[in-house]
């Protein structure tokens, strides 16, 4: 989301001139592998986190493609020292009801979780908001989230907690997170509203991530947001911020 004003590389470099140590991207299959391993090497940039799965938690006929999913990410992971894998749930699928979703969740989960867990790797399942960004997604609630974290009761399966879609999805971001600190295995942040950078909204950030950080947070947290100027200017901006 941030730098598209240049190619995908080139986003990279942004990120090590503002000072950060550490990128994440979404889908691997894409990039080219080759390319990007130089890149960060290069750069001495760490890869914090990518997407593993994306989609095939709710239905329960996809969950063989889900553990080939993860198994290939897994190789891709591992090429970049990379420890955590996001994985979401699919849209809610009409007719079948949430309970069985939630069902297949956990089942799927619990399928891929042996994988990762045999690897070093964190799977962090992350809940989308559906009110302005992802209609239809399954999961919006971080309690449900929270509730298959338990169920699959895997060491190798956290949440990614996006304070974007959750004070979108339900406000009262710094409790949710202090009750459950220890499932939470990423987090991705963004202002509201807008999905802009920190500062450019209602959310205190620096005394978000201070609080969470001092109750014992620390895995990354990963910017996710629509800069609104130069990406460059903003990403320094933001670390100034937080």
């Amino acid at each position: 989301m941030i730098g598209r004003e240049v190619p995908f590389l080139e986003r990279i470099d942004l990120a090590a001139k503002a000072g950060y140590q550490a990128i994440e991207f979404w889908q691997w299959r894409n990039k080219d592998l080759n390319a990007l391993a130089d890149k960060v090497a290069g750069l001495q940039m760490a890869v914090a986190a990518m997407v593993g799965s994306s989609g095939k938690l709710v239905d329960a006929s996809l969950h063989q493609e889900l553990v080939d999913d993860i198994g290939a990410a897994i190789e891709v992971a591992e090429r970049f020292s990379c420890r955590t894998l996001i994985v979401t749930t699919g849209n809610e699928i009409p007719g079948t009801a949430r309970a069985v979703q939630h069902e297949n969740i956990v089942a799927g989960l619990r399928q891929a979780a042996p994988l990762a867990g045999k690897a070093g790797v964190t799977l962090v399942l992350e809940p989308l908001n559906v009110l302005v960004n992802h209609n239809g997604y399954y999961l919006y609630s971080s309690a449900e989230g929270f509730e298959i974290i338990r169920e699959v009761a895997s060491p190798a399966v956290r949440l990614l907690f996006d304070i974007y879609h959750q004070q979108v999805s339900e406000g009262n971001v710094t409790a949710n997170m202090l009750a459950n600190l220890d499932l939470i295995g990423h987090l991705h942040i963004a202002d509201v509203p807008g999905r802009h950078e920190p500062g450019s909204g209602e959310l205190n950030y620096r005394n978000i991530l201070r609080t969470v950080k001092s109750a014992g947070y620390d895995k990354y947290a990963g910017l996710e947001f629509l800069p609104t100027g130069d990406s460059l200017q903003v990403l320094r901006a933001v670390r100034e911020l937080i």
